[in-house]
């Protein structure tokens, strides 16, 4: 099929090494414009751009689709579907009607539960036990459209979203293929209007750590929070991020250090922290972490 591919961030680039891989034919490739980034706050494409050019690809990253100009664009490629996957932009109607077979969306949980912008994190967060991905018919509504296909996964107990990411970007990546080698017999199913759930944005301010909270909630935070932005705690004036921790046995004050193995006492049960990161240092496992920190037991985390 000939293809316009939109996507930006490493989630979307599995996606079209799939798409190039399987034969396809990529009209262009649209995602977000370069930005400034590190520390000389240089524009530097992103993910899907970089990959997008290894490959020789047109790239075209404008800012809006909803210019008469953008649309008439997108429309003189003749693409038969668009593939969408973490592009970034709304698609006005325009864009939505221009390819003959319209366009179809890689969406990364088991719709309708975990709609909108961050559903990873907050599959995690929720304590899911599974989720998946989609590969939805799009219309204007946000994530509204029927589902051609749907694969499954199970979330691990000591799952990250860096890892469950991983794993379903691949998983999408397979599903597309399938799904376009096979459009013609799947049938799209409506999205019931039970169990419909959004998956907001994460906000920085959800990325402190509670210690109050049940073990089970400061564990799945964490987890769901890794790596980006990353739940953290203070000590001693110092921001401390959290990348990994599991459940584990123990009581004490909520914030209390109970060992030098970094278990830590909640508002009930314990979670052991498994890999750390201060301010502009390196994320580390919790021993080599604290072969540094040597935080010591009956530490409160959280007093400045």
């Amino acid at each position: 099929m000939r293809i316009v591919f939109m996507g930006t961030p490493e989630f979307s680039v599995p996606v079209l090494e799939a798409l190039v891989t399987a034969g396809h034919e990529i009209a262009a490739v649209y995602c977000q414009p370069p930005r400034p980034a590190g520390r000389g706050k240089k524009d530097r494409p992103t993910p899907v751009h970089q990959r997008a050019e290894d490959l020789g690809l047109e790239v075209r990253h404008p800012t809006s689709l909803r210019t008469a100009e953008a649309q008439a664009d997108f429309a003189a490629l003749g693409a038969d579907v668009a593939v969408v996957v973490a592009y970034g932009l709304i698609l006005p109607q325009a864009v939505l009607d221009a390819p003959a077979r319209g366009c179809l969306n890689i969406h990364a949980s088991l719709l309708p539960r975990w709609r909108g912008a961050a559903p990873i994190h907050r599959a995690i967060m929720a304590g899911d036990t599974r989720t998946g991905v989609c590969i939805m018919q799009m219309e204007a509504g946000l994530d509204t459209g029927p589902v051609l296909l749907r694969r499954t996964v199970e979330i691990g107990a000591e799952e990250t979203t860096a890892g469950l990411h991983d794993r379903l970007s691949a998983l999408g990546a397979e599903a597309i293929v399938e799904a376009l080698e096979n459009l013609d017999r799947l049938v799209p199913e409506p999205q019931p209007e039970a169990g419909v759930t959004y998956a907001a944005k994460i906000d920085k301010a959800e990325a402190r750590i509670d210690w109050t909270k049940p073990a089970v909630e400061v564990d799945r935070l964490i987890r769901g929070l890794s790596p980006f932005p990353g739940a953290w705690f203070d000590l001693g004036g110092t921001r401390v991020k959290v990348l990994g921790s599991r459940l584990a046995e123990g009581e004490g004050r909520a914030g209390e250090v109970l060992d030098e193995r970094l278990r830590v006492a909640c508002g009930t049960g314990a979670v052991a922290l498994t890999r750390l990161q201060k301010a502009g240092k390196a994320a580390q496992d919790a021993e080599v972490f604290q072969g540094g920190a040597r935080i010591a037991p009956g530490t409160l985390l959280g007093e400045g």
